[in-house]
Formats: C-alpha cells, structure tokens, sequence
C-alpha cells in the first residue's frame, strides 16, 4: 500500500511539475512581449536585447515539445513562433508610426500566423486541441495583446496594466491547455 501512494505522489509531482514548467515558459512569452511593447513605445535602448530574449523564449517553447514530437515538430514551432514574434513587432513598430495601412496588413499576417500556430498544434494533438479550440486561445492571445499594446501607446496607462492582466490570465488558461493535452496523449511518460 505504501508503495502505491509513493508511486501515485511521484505521478501528481512528475504532472505538477510539467504543468509548472509549461506556465513558465508561456508566462516568459507574455512577459517579455511586455518588455518589448514597453521598450518599443518609450524607445528605450534595452529593446533589441528584449527582443533576442524574447526570441529565446520562443526556442524554449519549440524545444519543450521535441521529447514527446520530435524535434522537426520542435522546430517547426520555434519557427512559427518567431514569425509570431515578428508580426507583433511588425504591428508594434507601425501603430507606433501611425501607419494604418501598414498596421492593417500587420495585423492580418500576425492573425494568418496565429492561424498557422493552431493548425500546427491541433495537427500534432487533435484529441486534446481542436483546431478551434486552438484558434480560439490563439485569437484571444492576440486580442488581449494588441489591446495591451494600443493601451501603452496611447499612453493609457490604467488600461495598459489591466489588458496585461487579461493576458496572463489568458496565457495561464492556454498553457494548462496545452500540458493537460500532452499529459493526456503521452499519459506513459507521466
């Protein structure tokens, strides 16, 4: 009997831990397009090392897939991930501008990639992400972030901090999404 609860602790802390580690890095991904949103507004000089983090970010996330999909699956997401991070900036830098035109066509490229994201991840676990599903969490990311982006530079500061917490709690949902799916499709490994 002993040695069952054991093995049923180590199971919850081996899933907690996973759970843990996801939050992590999705809570890094909001935080540093924070950082970069900030700097980007305010013109700060710190901006293009926020942004290397930023991307290193997105290779933590792509890297974290590869033991249970593999590594071109891996590195597919990194990739997706990036152009992610490059239509933010890309959206960022034109609003900044006051370039509608530009932030239009931004915007649609930026919302395409999210699409592409989806797909990508319900391809990889259709069970536990419908693509819808996935669409939805991803459109929801980028609402809330483009709310929070528009908010700072408009300078409405009390907006600006209450569209980020939409997005961590946002980013936090998505990410026990994404675990609880792994958890559940590689339930040996657990």
């Amino acid at each position: 009997m002993a040695s069952l609860i054991h093995k049923k602790v180590r199971e919850v802390s081996k899933d907690a831990a996973f759970r843990q580690a996801m939050r992590k890095l999705w809570e890094d991904h909001i935080m540093w397009t924070r950082q970069v949103i900030v700097s980007a507004a305010a013109g700060l000089p710190d901006l293009n090392l926020a942004v290397e983090r930023l991307m290193q970010n997105q290779v933590d996330i792509g890297n974290a897939i590869k033991p249970f999909y593999g590594d071109a699956a891996g590195d597919k997401l990194i990739a997706l991930l990036k152009e992610h991070i490059s239509g933010a900036y890309e959206v960022v830098a034109a609003a900044k501008a006051g370039d509608s035109a530009k932030v239009d066509m931004a915007n649609k490229a930026w919302y395409k990639n999210a699409d592409d994201i989806a797909v990508f991840l319900s391809g990889a676990n259709p069970d536990n992400w419908p693509v819808a599903e996935m669409k939805a969490h991803m459109k929801d990311h980028l609402d809330l972030t483009e709310a929070e982006a528009v908010a700072r530079l408009q300078g409405r500061w009390a907006d600006d901090i209450a569209a980020f917490d939409k997005v961590h709690l946002q980013i936090l949902n998505m990410a026990d999404m994404l675990s609880a799916g792994i958890i559940a499709q590689f339930s040996k490994k657990f």
